[in-house]
């Protein structure tokens, strides 16, 4: 059980790593928002489960942490996104579309 717990919680910290990537990585404070919020969720996840099979004690400990993380993560990011864009925080150049302003390309293509 500790080597299955193991690679659970090496999986959860290569997600952890690849969200830190992303962080810099990405052109534009949306981008990374949501680069660190998937990515961090998931490794957490992996990160607890791992814990949870290595220290069966803790368990319950982990799934009240799973359930925390899944719930806040997302609501926290939709939060900060949204008080970026209300505060004047501009896309990054690549974007194609302002959804929320509704300014998309073509307005063909979204009827």
């Amino acid at each position: 059980m500790e080597i299955l717990g193991g690679i659970f919680a090496i999986a959860g910290s290569i997600f952890l790593f690849l969200a830190a990537l992303g962080l810099i990585r990405m052109p534009d404070l949306y981008d990374r928002m949501q680069a660190g919020t998937k990515a961090t969720t998931l490794g957490t996840m992996l990160f607890l489960i791992g814990l949870a099979i290595v220290e069966p004690l803790w368990t319950g400990k982990a799934a009240l942490l799973i359930l925390f993380v899944i719930f806040s993560n997302p609501l926290s990011s939709h939060t900060l996104a949204r008080a970026a864009y209300h505060t004047g925080v501009t896309l990054g150049e690549r974007a194609s579309c302002d959804e929320l302003a509704g300014a998309c390309g073509d307005e063909e293509d979204s009827a």
